[in-house]
């Protein structure tokens, strides 16, 4: 009977013996389901001491078949779907999708519609980098504070959500051609309010994280990426961005109606976490800048193309690739379009995954502990890696 190899060399992984090992190093499996790594996600570090010599990220625990199952269901079926992708930013993941179908098939939106979807983005970036910075922070060590000071915020942020599409995460609120309802009587005003009190707690949290001088040793110069190499490797958002590149495409392409505000693209000067880290922390004022001219400038009307039939939707043959800067980055679709009911061919580009791919290079010759710290300003959720 012929010897079956091990069901981990059959899939291709490396396996280390003793003797492959330096007799000082040792191969630590971080994950996956250690406290400090973020979901289901785990990293085969090789140690010289303290030192990380080797690191190989291992994921694929949460793979759901997404862009397989988006070829056997309707071209609307698959909204739900990408709310599952970055399930912490599950607007701007309809939107990235519902701009690759508009692009495909030609589809204008309504004015008031793009005004919701910016303000509804703007808010999610709000969310998002809140939090990232808490829970960076907290995996550091420092527990408590500032992440149940960014979680408090993000409630309020929810409750806007919930108001307007009946769900806190999974929203599914975009349509092609514009967006499902529109804003709720008194949710305008609410979201104002919260727009006016976001700067005070802005200041605070700047108090509380840039000047603390145990976040500055224990980010500053370390898990530095250089401009270079981030633009090699297809990284995007504020990754990218922290190290000094120029690029949001929420300028470089205007989608929507992004050409309408002012706002500047704050960058890096050293690509380190602490540069990823405040990196968020301006961008979250530029997202209140945004808000403030959208909520003033929103106008009335329809919040849906009437042209556009959901029933039995069929786009034209053809194919296209439709992005959008989502708070970690460039989220794209490809789709194909063979004139049915269902995409023919359905792609996505996640930027979780993108950036996730330069991890070994930011953590050689880190320490161990500081490798739990790259990985943390990273900013990666597992539904948008996986899929």
């Amino acid at each position: 009977m012929a010897q079956l190899e091990p069901p981990t060399a059959q899939r291709g992984y490396q396996i280390l013996s003793s003797r492959d090992l330096d007799a000082q190093t040792l191969e630590v499996a971080m994950g996956p389901h250690h406290p400090s790594t973020h979901g289901v996600f785990r990293m085969d570090v090789v140690l010289d001491g303290e030192t990380v010599t080797k690191l190989k990220p291992v994921f694929g625990y949460l793979h759901r078949n997404h862009e397989k199952i988006a070829e056997n269901t309707s071209w609307i079926g698959s909204m739900p779907y990408t709310d599952r992708l970055d399930y912490f930013c599950s607007l701007t993941s309809n939107w990235a999708y519902a701009l690759s179908v508009e692009k495909l098939c030609g589809i204008t939106v309504p004015e008031r519609a793009e005004y919701l979807r910016v303000i509804l983005a703007e808010l999610t970036r709000l969310a998002n980098h809140a939090c990232l910075a808490g829970f960076f922070v907290n995996d550091l060590g420092a527990m408590g504070t500032p992440l149940l000071y960014a979680l408090r915020e993000r409630e309020k942020i929810l409750d806007l959500f919930e108001w307007i599409s009946g769900a806190r995460m999974m929203c599914n609120f975009m349509r092609f051609g514009g967006c499902r309802n529109d804003a709720p009587e008194g949710w305008l005003a609410a979201t104002r309010k919260l727009v006016a009190h976001f700067p005070s707690f802005l200041d605070e949290y700047d108090r509380l994280l840039t000047g603390n001088e145990i976040i500055l040793a224990r980010t500053q110069g370390i898990g530095i990426l250089s401009s270079a190499l981030a633009i090699d490797s297809a990284m995007s958002g504020p990754c990218l961005r922290a190290s000094g590149v120029n690029y949001d495409i929420r300028k470089v392409d205007a989608y929507g109606i992004y050409n309408r505000f002012n706002f500047r693209v704050p960058l890096g000067d050293h690509g380190d976490c602490y540069d990823r880290m405040m990196l968020r922390l301006l961008e979250m004022r530029e997202s209140l800048s945004i808000l403030e001219q959208a909520l003033k400038e929103i106008p009335e009307g329809s919040v849906q193309n009437s042209a556009v039939k959901i029933r039995n939707f069929k786009p034209p043959k053809g194919e296209c690739y439709g992005r959008i800067e989502t708070p970690k980055g460039e989220l794209g679709f490809f789709l194909i379009s063979d004139g049915g009911t269902s995409p023919y061919r359905y792609r996505i580009r996640p930027p979780s995954f993108i950036n996730l791919t330069v991890l070994e290079d930011m953590c050689l010759g880190q320490k161990l502990a500081d490798a739990v710290t790259i990985l943390g300003s990273i900013d990666i959720v597992l539904g948008e890696v996986d899929r």
